[in-house]
């Protein structure tokens, strides 16, 4: 399972054998079981969450009491708060397994040692934050630009096996509707 984690250093940057099992000692494993909480609102993050298999949300809980999904991960991607993770403060955020999961994570003092040690590896987290800004860019663009109907389609066109995969309330909350609104678009789109 650890080969996932391989490759994905690789597209990035160039580790060799050797160097990749003294790498993968700076991370631990953790089995997530449904709708179990990684992190909880008020709790100080300390990890950073690498998905080997699954799907993890992101969420904050609103002033009405209602979940705002944030973000989601899927294999290969990174998930905390980051602004928490770097700054070792409470959280306002939850991160939660969608599905039964697989992560990989590291703190905060194991990465800076990980830098320290390979520093090829700051070449690897430079691009995973790049990635993520630009992601966040991008949805900033969508809720600005478009409807909530054409933020909803935009997403079933660029990530089709991502809209299947994830329960349709959690989209809903994601694109900022109600799951009785989602329902109503998923109508129109199939008539």
């Amino acid at each position: 399972m650890l080969d996932i984690f391989k490759k994905h250093i690789t597209k990035f940057a160039q580790v060799s054998d050797d160097e990749f099992e003294e790498i993968k000692k700076f991370f631990d494993t953790k089995e997530v079981a449904k709708k179990e909480n990684l992190l909880e609102e008020g709790q100080i993050c300390r990890h950073y969450y690498f998905v080997l298999s699954g799907l993890l949300r992101k969420f904050y809980i609103n002033e009405k009491g209602t979940e705002q999904t944030t973000e989601f991960a899927i294999e290969t991607w990174w998930l905390t708060d980051n602004f928490a993770y770097e700054n070792q403060v409470r959280t306002e955020f939850y991160i939660q397994a969608v599905e039964k999961s697989i992560v990989l994570y590291i703190t905060q003092d194991k990465q800076e040692k990980l830098l320290k040690e390979f520093p090829v590896m700051e070449r690897y987290f430079r691009f995973i934050y790049q990635r993520a800004y630009a992601a966040a860019q991008k949805r900033i663009k969508f809720l600005f630009s478009f409807s909530k109907e054409e933020f909803y389609f935009q997403a079933v066109r660029n990530h089709p096996e991502f809209v299947q995969r994830v329960p349709q309330y959690l989209i809903a909350s994601y694109l900022g509707f109600t799951p009785e609104y989602l329902s109503e678009i998923r109508k129109r789109l199939l008539s």
